[in-house]
């Protein structure tokens, strides 16, 4: 992150996210242990803390720095951008697979042009690039296209993180190409969102690639992102996330009620072991340390029961993959209603801002330590250690209790070897670095608690 113009304003911005510090020094106080709103509720502790919380070597400390260049980030997402495209998108009337040039097509060129004109005032760190499939659909070949930009990573190994979004839409029946198919919500908010990412982001670079696609032919089996999963295994490309945007700008249901504080993150399980849960575990993470009033709830599943979105073909082939959506649906899927004067702008500026804090702490955050240990040191006693990391002011160690879809508690600490009584009641730790900025990184992979221990205590 860049050093321009920061400024000491931490109190105040943490105090927005409910975060205390804490820092290992010289007396015996019990750790800041920050509850997690989670969607597996715990009989037991509820958001209370744990009875044994004394952590030897712990006192209280100042707010952590905030990360300026963020809020600039963030407040440079604009509801006007973000609801032209989606007009735009919608006026094209069908942006069915099978509608042509006057259809799908017209729709394809307008998101090329807009990556177009991003690359064009990026000083060379914006490509662009179109990925041409065939596609047979109702008996009639066409070819399709994903429309794609990206910004080259500056570290050796970081991966590639790919944000997608759908760009076709399907009308009643889905089989009709002429029928009206305005798709505004679905998914045009997804589309303008990453529109929207890109421009922001292309104003520098950061340690991983970062990949913008709009994918074709995903409302006809997600044809479209099969083929770009395979276009990006043949290159070997190393993805290490990918987030699929579908259908983020409208918060009430079919009855009328409104959730304008959450989104959902579906995500493959099994819950224990699945990278792309533990993706969707860090994104929830990187959210909750975030200054966005946006609570994004990790769901049990890979989708909505009989639904699907292109995060499967990513996670088909081994990719961590999430994706967010609103937290209510108002509108089936075709629905010729799904028109943009029932998009929120508040609430889809508030996800697009979401997205974008996950985006630039997954690419450019401070890299996660390394060679986590956890170690039985006799009288129920045990140290978490890790490698120091050069670029941490601190660390957050994230903590889960069995059976969770998140982390539930959190303290902070600026040294690397922890001792404490209670680390043998979580299932799992993780652990990110914040920076002098206030950055904060990825969490680590997930170390297994529970597993660890007994291991050593039987040896």
């Amino acid at each position: 992150m860049s050093k321009h113009h920061k400024i000491s304003i931490g109190i105040l911005i943490w105090s927005l996210v409910i975060l205390m510090a804490c820092n290992l020094g010289a007396t015996n106080q019990p750790p800041t242990l920050v509850p997690r709103a989670s969607a597996t509720p715990q009989p037991t502790l509820g958001y209370a803390m744990p009875e044994s919380t004394l952590l030897p070597g712990s006192t209280g400390g100042s707010a952590p720095p905030a990360d300026v260049e963020m809020f600039s980030l963030l407040n440079q997402v604009e509801s006007d951008r973000l609801l032209l495209h989606v007009d735009s998108l919608q006026n094209f009337e069908t942006r069915h697979v099978n509608s042509g040039p006057t259809g799908i097509g017209r729709a394809t060129q307008y998101i090329s042009d807009q990556f177009e004109a991003i690359r064009a005032t990026s000083d060379g760190r914006l490509y662009t690039f179109n990925h041409e499939f065939e596609l047979t659909y109702q008996d009639v070949t066409t070819n399709q296209y994903n429309v794609g930009a990206v910004i080259q990573g500056t570290e050796e190994g970081a991966g590639t993180i790919i944000i997608g979004a759908h760009y076709d839409s399907v009308g009643q029946p889905i089989e009709d190409s002429s029928t009206y198919a305005p798709g505004a919500n679905d998914n045009g908010t997804g589309v303008s969102a990453v529109i929207e990412l890109a421009r922001i982001m292309s104003q520098r670079q950061y340690r991983s690639s970062i990949m913008f696609v709009a994918f074709s032919a995903e409302e006809v089996g997600r044809r479209g992102s099969i083929a770009f999963v395979d276009w990006l295994e043949e290159r070997n490309i190393d993805v290490i996330a990918m987030i699929n945007v579908d259908t983020i700008g409208n918060y009430h249901d079919f009855s009328g009620s409104i959730n304008d504080s959450q989104m959902r993150l579906f995500s493959a399980g099994p819950n224990d072991s699945s990278p792309s849960r533990q993706l969707a575990r860090t994104v929830n993470f990187i959210n909750f340390n975030s200054s966005v009033d946006l609570e994004l709830e990790v769901q049990d599943a890979i989708d909505r029961e009989n639904r699907y979105g292109d995060h499967f073909s990513f996670s088909e082939s081994g990719f961590p993959a999430v994706r967010f959506i609103q937290a209510n649906e108002e509108k089936f899927n075709g629905d010729p209603t799904d028109t943009i004067e029932y998009i929120e702008p508040g609430y889809y500026r508030r996800a697009v801002q979401s997205l974008l804090t996950t985006l630039v702490s997954l690419a450019d955050g401070p890299r996660p330590p390394r060679n986590i240990t956890l170690r039985d040191q006799g009288n129920d006693i045990s140290e978490l250690r890790w490698d120091p990391n050069a670029e941490a002011t601190s660390y957050i160690v994230a903590l889960r209790w069995p059976g969770s879809l998140i982390y539930n508690q959190q303290f902070e600490t600026t040294e690397n070897v922890v001792e404490w009584d209670s680390f043998s009641r979580y299932a799992g730790i993780a652990i990110s670095v914040r920076d002098a900025d206030g950055m904060i990184g990825p969490l680590s992979p997930e170390y297994r608690i529970s597993q660890q221990l007994t291991q050593q205590q039987g040896n």
